[in-house]
């Protein structure tokens, strides 16, 4: 039982990682806080969901052009320095959302340019993925993909439901208030990370620095499988904008049934990664990524048979553990499989993929429900998924044989680690300058 339980080694061993793990669950519940309240005052302010889901276009161009940008700034520059001044900027913004929220009159136009700033901020996500090779060992990559995956579901479930609480309550001023001190919390504790100059700076321009990490990716053939499994499901397999047609149409419930629709995925979720300590421990880290993803597929498949609801549900629940599963190998395969000089370029392309992937995903999920009905569409884009893995498990032997546990790299630190192990005399130097 021990054993399964989730490894928390990396937050024993890495005082970084201890940093880094405490900055992201304050920057998460934060960023939950905005999620709600922004669209809340905007349809406040307007009562039109056209502004509503004109905020959320806004807020995606801009975090997908950040996701990018950062990709190069992460391999160029210090990477502490560009997530302090990102996060810096984000608490400015969120305090700028608490003073227009508390005026008399609220100006639409201000929140806009705020939600767009911070969007742009994303940069950070990429130096902040781009980090973690760098301050963990080779074979705790697992383990702090877990946890890093189980700080992303804590914020997910209990932000959004606080914000609800704040609004109702205090208001949306003190919403956007906790918002800016979540990000200078976050700030604060970021500041006494060691400088973490990535290893072999690209001395290129920009566009060429950019050309570089696409060219890598596409003949890396373990990190282009892992990005080409993430499309496979995230295309085809992820049916939540159909949730509410198939509770009215297919359960033939109410919106109570579509809010724990919404939810059994991230419980299932929340369970694999609390149970996740046995993916430390797996040596055919490849497959069992695919696999996980298979069980995806058909899992998701498996709900859009459904007619009943506590079926539907448990479905889901293992949908939301194994898509859990796989997040975590595909975090560590992508951080193990890539040159430290390549981590913000190569992080930015998954965490872009990701920004336009379930976007995507939706249009194709809305299309098919049209042409064959809800249920349908669903089983027929969870087979799919299912078939595009072993496809690419066929084609993609490298991936398949991919492992962090090779024996001639056991004993050898990932890039990067030394230069910024924590017991280094030179690191210590620089952490006591940085306070």
């Amino acid at each position: 039982m021990r054993s399964l339980m989730i490894d928390v080694s990396p937050l024993r061993s890495s005082p970084e990682f201890r940093l880094v793990f405490s900055a992201r669950i304050v920057s998460l519940f934060g960023i939950a806080l905005t999620t709600v309240g922004v669209p809340w005052q905007v349809y406040e302010m307007t009562r039109s969901s056209l502004a509503v889901s004109g905020a959320a276009a806004l807020v995606g161009v801009t975090t997908l052009v950040g996701t990018l940008a950062g990709g190069i700034v992460a391999d160029r520059y210090d990477r502490r320095k560009v997530i302090l001044l990102c996060r810096g900027t984000a608490a400015v913004v969120f305090g700028v959302l608490a003073v227009n929220a508390a005026i008399p009159s609220p100006q639409l136009w201000l929140l806009y340019l705020c939600v767009a700033v911070n969007g742009a901020t994303a940069v950070s996500q990429s130096a902040l993925m781009a980090v973690t090779p760098a301050i963990v060992a080779r074979d705790q990559l697992a383990a702090a993909g877990a946890l890093v995956a189980l700080s992303t579901q804590i914020g997910a479930v209990v932000g959004p439901s606080v914000a609800g609480l704040l609004i109702a309550g205090p208001g949306l001023t003190v919403n956007f208030g906790l918002c800016a001190v979540a990000s200078a919390v976050t700030t604060m504790l970021l500041w006494f990370l060691p400088p973490l100059k990535p290893v072999g700076a690209p001395t290129s321009k920009p566009l060429e620095s950019l050309r570089e990490g696409a060219s890598f990716v596409a003949r890396n053939r373990v990190v282009r499988g892992v990005l080409l499994v993430d499309i496979a499901a995230m295309l085809f397999a992820l049916p939540q904008v159909l949730f509410p047609q198939v509770v009215i149409e297919v359960l033939e419930r109410g919106p109570e049934a579509a809010g724990l629709l919404y939810t059994a995925p991230a419980v299932g979720a929340m369970v694999a990664a609390l149970t996740s300590g046995w993916t430390t421990t797996v040596r055919h880290t490849g497959r069992v990524l695919l696999i996980a993803v298979g069980f995806y597929g058909a899992a998701i498949a498996a709900f859009g048979l459904s007619s009943g609801l506590w079926w539907a549900l448990g479905f889901l629940a293992v949908a939301g553990a194994t898509d859990m599963i796989s997040e975590i190998l595909r975090r560590a395969l992508l951080a193990d499989a890539t040159p430290d000089h390549l981590q913000g370029r190569v992080s930015s392309v998954w965490l872009a993929q990701a920004t336009v992937g379930p976007s995507a995903g939706g249009v194709e999920a809305g299309v098919a429900a049209r042409l064959l009905g809800p249920g349908p569409a669903i089983a027929a884009g969870g087979v799919v998924c299912v078939v595009a893995t072993a496809a690419l498990a066929s084609f993609l032997p490298p991936l398949r044989r991919a492992s962090l546990h090779t024996e001639e790299d056991a004993e050898q630190p990932l890039p990067g680690v030394a230069e910024h192990a924590p017991m280094e005399p030179e690191v210590a130097g620089h952490e006591s300058d940085a306070r």
